[in-house]
C-alpha cells in the first residue's frame, strides 16, 4: 500500500480532478495529463508501478488494478 500511497501523492501535484481513478479487467487508470509529469516523477511512478497509458491520455498500473 506505500507505493500506491507514494503514487498518490505524486499524482497529486499535477491535479486534483474530482474522478481521479477508474478500474477495468485488473487495471487501475489515473486521469492525470503525463505530458505535465515531470520526467523525474514518471520515472518514480514507473518504479511504482504506474506507466504512461497512451490510448487513455493518462497513468495506468496492473499492480494495483483489479476488479
Amino acid at each position: 500500500m506505500k507505493d500506491l500511497i507514494e503514487a498518490l501523492q505524486i499524482f497529486l501535484k499535477y491535479g486534483n480532478p474530482a474522478y481521479p481513478t477508474n478500474c477495468s479487467h485488473d487495471e487501475l487508470y489515473v486521469n492525470i495529463n503525463p505530458d505535465k509529469v515531470s520526467k523525474e516523477d514518471r520515472m518514480r511512478l514507473d518504479e511504482l508501478g504506474f506507466f504512461v497509458s497512451e490510448e487513455l491520455d493518462g497513468f495506468s498500473s496492473f499492480k494495483f488494478g483489479s476488479c
